[in-house]
């Protein structure tokens, strides 16, 4: 099986409702060629697919092991909520890298042109769980409340700087309760620092 086949297969599994319209949106964005990144991890082709792949087998391994260390997360980290968090955190990547040519000195210390990716927030400038939790609804996707506020929230720390001391609130409020949200984070944060950040062109 392929990715983009185990990814379907993942995201069909759920059964949820307005998922074929989710399905359709990504691939007229772009998603399964997209990189994951411009030069952090797996930037390169298909890497935005790699990356979504990995974060959710992360969370599925996660999730059995809470489970088994406390059974009472049975019912706040459901199977269906965790792939649809875990493979749709990213949506909003799908049309946002560009290719270009760098350069960029090789080993002899000579510059070469090497092909990269530059962002561009242009066709929809919003910020990043945010738009990747629009997008989806936009699609027709059903989400529940614990789905929405993991993926809008799953960049932690990183999406905070800049924001009002309400946003901050928010997100504080959300880490506290929804376990699927420090579920989503942590997987994302040990698939791209562990599993992925050797993985560019780079």
């Amino acid at each position: 099986m392929d990715n983009k086949e185990e990814f379907l297969n993942l995201l069909r599994s759920t059964g949820r409702e307005g998922m074929e319209g989710v399905i359709e949106e990504l691939e007229k964005l772009g998603f399964y060629e997209a990189p994951a990144s411009t030069r952090f991890h797996l930037n390169v082709k298909g890497g935005l697919l790699v990356h979504s792949l990995n974060v959710c087998r992360v969370a599925l391994e996660l999730r059995e092991v809470m489970i088994r260390m406390d059974d009472s997360l049975r019912e706040s980290l459901p199977k269906d909520s965790v792939i649809i968090a875990a493979l749709l955190h990213d949506v909003c990547k799908a049309d946002i890298y560009k290719p270009v040519t760098k350069r960029q000195k090789n080993n002899f210390g000579v510059w070469v042109d090497v092909p990269g990716y530059e962002v561009d927030y242009s066709g929809f400038p919003l910020g990043h769980g945010e738009k990747s939790v629009i997008v989806l609804l936009q699609c027709g996707l059903l989400m529940s409340d614990d789905e929405i506020m993991a993926i809008r929230w799953h960049m932690n720390a990183w999406d905070l700087p800049f924001q009002s001391a309400d946003i901050k609130g928010n997100f504080n409020m959300a880490k506290d309760i929804c376990p699927l949200l420090s579920l989503v984070q942590a997987a994302d944060g040990l698939s791209s620092n562990l599993m992925e950040v050797k993985q560019t062109t780079e």
